[in-house]
C-alpha cells in the first residue's frame, strides 16, 4: 500500500514540475471519495445517513501561488483562476472557484496555489469526487493562507459552494463524510443537527462497490427535481421537512399528497427508519439484518423514488444471490453511478469472478469493482 501511495505522489509531483514555474514548499494533500451504506436521499431532507470515506481518494501536490492553478493529470485539463472578481466558468473548476467565493464573502483572503491533481476516485460514479474536490481545495487553502478552520466550519461552506455556486442542491453528507470520515468505521450523521458518531465496521466484511460505468451528471439530472417534490410533500404534511414525519404518520396522512409525492415521501420516511435499524445491527453484528434492510433501500430508491437505472438494477440482483453478501444497493444519487455491497472477506473473489462475468452478459457493458477500506478524512500527507 505505501508503494502504490509513492508511486501516486510522485505521479502529481512530476506533474507539478511540468507546471512551469513552480516555487516554494510543497505541500501533498489528500481527500477521499465516500460511499453511503444506507440513506440515500435522506439528507436534504434533515434525516439520517450512514456513509463512509474510502481510499479511493485526490491528491494534490501543490505550492504557493498567486492564483489558483490546478491541473488534473487524469481529465489532462487545467483551470486557473484570480482570487478576485471570482465567476462561474461551466467546468470543474467551479467546485473550486465556488469554495474562493465563500471565503471570500465570509471577509477571508485566501492565498492561492499552483497543484497538479491526481485522483483514484472514478468521475460520475456516485462517490462523491465532487466533494472531495471542494474539501481539498479548502484544505488547501487553510494550509496555504495559515487559517485555522473548524472541520464543520469547511463542511458548510463546501456545501454551500456546490448548492449555491455548482448550483446542485446536495445536503450536507458527502462533504461531512469526505472531511471527518474515520478509519475503519462508518459514520452516522443526523443532518440536521449534525451530531454524528462513528459505527466500527465488521472487521471480516469489506465495502465493495462495484461501478455500472453508466454516467450522470447530477446538475443536469432530476435530482433537483426530487428535493423539490420532496419539499412540496413536506409542505402539504406541514412539517418542516420529511425527517418530522414517522413511518405511522405517513401510514395516517399519505391521502394528503399526490401520487408523485407520496411515493417520494414513502421512501424518505421508511429509508430513515432503515438507517436507524442499520446502525444498530451494525452494532450487534447482526449482518442478516443489514442484508434485509439494504436490499428495501434499494428496492424503495428502484420504485418509490425512481433514481435507480437497468444496470445498477442488475449489478444488485447479481449480487444478492451470492454467498456471502451481507448486503446490496445503489449508492449516490442514482440514474447511474454505482452499488456498494458488504461482502465477506472470503468470498470476495467468488464476487469479483461472478460480477464480472454476469454484468457483462446481461448489459452488454464492462463493470469496474473498488474493493474498499474506511479511511480517515481529508488531510495533509506527511513524513512520506
Amino acid at each position: 500500500m505505501a508503494g502504490v501511495i509513492s508511486n501516486r505522489i510522485e505521479k502529481a509531483e512530476n506533474a507539478l514540475k511540468k507546471m512551469g514555474d513552480v516555487s516554494g514548499e510543497m505541500k501533498l494533500i489528500r481527500s477521499p471519495g465516500r460511499v453511503n451504506l444506507i440513506g440515500e436521499h435522506t439528507d436534504y431532507n434533515d434525516g439520517f445517513v450512514l456513509p463512509a470515506a474510502i481510499d479511493r481518494e485526490i491528491l494534490l501536490a501543490a505550492v504557493p501561488g498567486e492564483s489558483v492553478r490546478m491541473r488534473s493529470i487524469d481529465m489532462d485539463s487545467e483551470i486557473n483562476f484570480p482570487l478576485t472578481g471570482i465567476k462561474k466558468a461551466g467546468d470543474w473548476g467551479d467546485y473550486a472557484r465556488g469554495v474562493a467565493f465563500f471565503l471570500r464573502k465570509a471577509n477571508v483572503k485566501p492565498k492561492g496555489f499552483t497543484g497538479a491533481l491526481e485522483s483514484t476516485i472514478p468521475i460520475g460514479s456516485g462517490l462523491s469526487s465532487s466533494a472531495a474536490l471542494e474539501v481539498l481545495v479548502a484544505t488547501a487553502f487553510e494550509i496555504f493562507s495559515g487559517l485555522t478552520m473548524e472541520p464543520l466550519d469547511i463542511i458548510k461552506l463546501c456545501r454551500r459552494a456546490e448548492n449555491e455556486f455548482v448550483g446542485v442542491n446536495c445536503g450536507i453528507m458527502d462533504q461531512f463524510a469526505v472531511r471527518l470520515g474515520k478509519e475503519k468505521s462508518a459514520v452516522f450523521l443526523d443532518c440536521r443537527t449534525l451530531a454524528h458518531e462513528y459505527i466500527q465496521m465488521p472487521e471480516d466484511v469489506k465495502i465493495v462497490v462495484v461501478d455500472t460505468n453508466v454516467r450522470r451528471s447530477l446538475a443536469s439530472s432530476k435530482y433537483n427535481e426530487r428535493r423539490a417534490e420532496c419539499e412540496s410533500a413536506a409542505r402539504k404534511l406541514v412539517v418542516k421537512s420529511l425527517r418530522d414525519v414517522s413511518v405511522d404518520e405517513f401510514g395516517n396522512n399519505a391521502d394528503k399528497l399526490g401520487e408523485i409525492e407520496r411515493k417520494r415521501a414513502k421512501h424518505v420516511v421508511y429509508e430513515n427508519s432503515r438507517v436507524l435499524d442499520m446502525k444498530a445491527a451494525l452494532r450487534a453484528g447482526d449482518l442478516e439484518t443489514c442484508r434485509g434492510l439494504m436490499k428495501a433501500s434499494h428496492e424503495s430508491l428502484r420504485d418509490d423514488y425512481e433514481v435507480s437505472c437497468f444496470e445498477l438494477n442488475i449489478a444488485v440482483g447479481i449480487a444478492e444471490k451470492l454467498n456471502g453478501v451481507y448486503g446490496a444497493r445503489m449508492t449516490g444519487a442514482g440514474f447511474g453511478g454505482c452499488t456498494v455491497n458488504l461482502v465477506h472477506e472470503d468470498s470476495i473473489e467468488k464476487f469479483l469472478e461472478v460480477m464480472e462475468r454476469e454484468y457483462e452478459i446481461r448489459t452488454g457493458r464492462k463493470c469496474s469493482i473498488y474493493i474498499c477500506m474506511a479511511v480517515d478524512g481529508t488531510s495533509e500527507v506527511k513524513n512520506m
